[in-house]
């Protein structure tokens, strides 16, 4: 079995408030757990208004399968994002 852990560092330089800043996140995690059926969780700068930092879980018996997960979850928040993708780090496990 193959666990993928994808970290996204984002930034939101239109969020004026906490409360910008979460009506984003919140439309970006439910569209990742929608279209993609994985684990989303923020997990740092939750009270930083133009930050935030998220991890995507998935698992599989394939790494290939996971790795195509992941890359689409990437491209996705990237071509959706109404703000910056800092950085994208993909770890297996």
């Amino acid at each position: 079995m193959v666990i993928g852990y994808l970290e996204l560092d984002l930034h939101f330089p239109q969020a004026r408030s906490l409360k910008d800043k979460r009506r984003e996140l919140a439309g970006i995690k439910d569209r990742i757990r929608n279209r993609h059926n994985v684990a989303v969780a923020e997990l740092d700068f939750q009270d930083v208004w133009q930050r935030s930092r998220i991890g995507i879980v998935t698992l599989s018996g394939h790494q290939a399968l996971v790795e195509q997960v992941l890359s689409k979850i990437r491209e996705d928040v990237f071509g959706h994002l109404n703000g910056e993708l800092l950085s994208a780090e993909i770890r297996y496990y």
